[in-house]
């Protein structure tokens, strides 16, 4: 089948109704962004340790995903600079849990709550 129309054949009205829903380019370009970061199988796989483990510390999240922890470590700056990833000081352990957007792509790119799929 070729995508393409043999006909030019434009619903305007239609079609302008959709326009005005589009993501704008802006948006696009962001969720394009946090899509990649996931996109990495170390970095979901990281992401799904810490929607099963809520809060993790890089040492745990290492053990966990049997990693190293200056690989886990670069990771997780990934997740943290897509938004998908935030993070707190406790005392000198540095904490890391999935922000909302985080768990919320991750379930669609996993089909399934992450804590659903172990």
């Amino acid at each position: 089948m070729d995508d393409a129309c043999d006909l030019l054949c434009l619903d305007l009205p239609h079609a302008e109704e959709v326009r005005t829903r589009l993501l704008s380019a802006d948006l696009a370009a962001s969720a394009a962004e946090r899509a990649k970061a996931l996109a990495d199988p170390t970095r979901l796989r990281v992401a799904a340790a810490l929607a099963a483990g809520g809060e993790l510390c890089v040492c745990d999240l290492a053990w966990v995903t049997e990693l190293a922890q200056n690989l886990v470590s670069h990771h997780l700056r990934r997740l943290r600079a897509a938004g998908l990833a935030g993070a707190r000081r406790d005392g000198k352990l540095a904490m890391y849990r999935l922000t909302p957007a985080g768990s919320s792509l991750l379930t669609a790119l996993v089909g399934v709550p992450a804590e659903a799929g172990r």
